[in-house]
């Protein structure tokens, strides 16, 4: 059975670390983000991050019930830095916009914790501002509730799932993403159009695209589906 996170106010009073450290669960996630960025998720383990915070492994379970715990606020941290700063205008396609094309930019500025995390829900307070302000967004634009909820469904798992997709790309190492992006010139731009006809009317543009996140397209198609169906008030 985990133990039991000992509460905020009790942790303040802890002494600080041997080195100096006075830990926090916000320095805890940001040393675990440090730790995804240089080693992958192999390499975020208690007795590492413990290391890195000059404090015994097991201090970390009184701020977390185990890794997987902490795998959660990572996540949660990252829809934070997302939404530091932003606020809805009324002009719900524009909002919804800068929340998703903030959030991909969160997740895939840390590729390797987005992978650990994309697929994750975590009832924690970052998760649940940002999913009450695309909801608000939508009702508030004149939505139905169960459109709303399509549309709220699609918008976070697409965002997330190009925010997955594009990460596991950037943690690849810088070798074979070069070959990945040099495949559409050095194949794709080369097929005759005696057997591929399509692909090689469409090389040039595919060897510009197809390099690029197509989550921007993605987004513009999803909410001009959704604009579509919104009912004049």
């Amino acid at each position: 059975m985990p133990k039991p996170v000992v509460p905020e106010e009790k942790r303040r009073r802890r002494r600080p670390t041997k080195g100096g450290t006075v830990l926090s669960e916000e320095l805890i996630v940001e040393t675990a983000l440090r730790l995804l960025r240089e080693h992958g998720s192999a390499g975020l383990t208690a007795r590492r991050l413990g290391l890195a915070l000059d404090a015994d492994p097991s201090t970390l379970y009184r701020y977390f019930r185990g890794m997987d715990d902490l795998t959660l606020a990572i996540g949660d941290a990252l829809i934070g830095q997302a939404l530091r700063g932003w606020r809805p205008t009324g002009q719900w396609r524009a909002d919804l916009t800068e929340v998703g094309l903030r959030i991909h930019a969160a997740y895939v500025a840390h590729p390797q914790a987005a992978l650990l995390t994309a697929n994750r829900v975590t009832g924690r307070a970052n998760e649940l501002a940002a999913d009450e302000a695309v909801l608000d967004v939508l009702r508030t634009a004149g939505f139905p509730l169960d459109e709303t909820v399509r549309i709220y469904h699609a918008f976070i798992d697409q965002t997330l799932a190009f925010a997955a997709l594009d990460a596991a790309s950037l943690a690849l190492p810088s070798a074979s993403q070069r070959a990945d992006e040099d495949m559409w010139r050095s194949t794709y731009a080369r097929l005759p159009r005696a057997t591929h006809p399509r692909i090689a009317e469409a090389a040039p543009l595919l060897a510009t695209r197809m390099v690029t996140s197509a989550y921007p397209t993605a987004l513009e198609m999803l909410l001009d589906s959704a604009q579509a169906r919104l009912r004049p008030v």
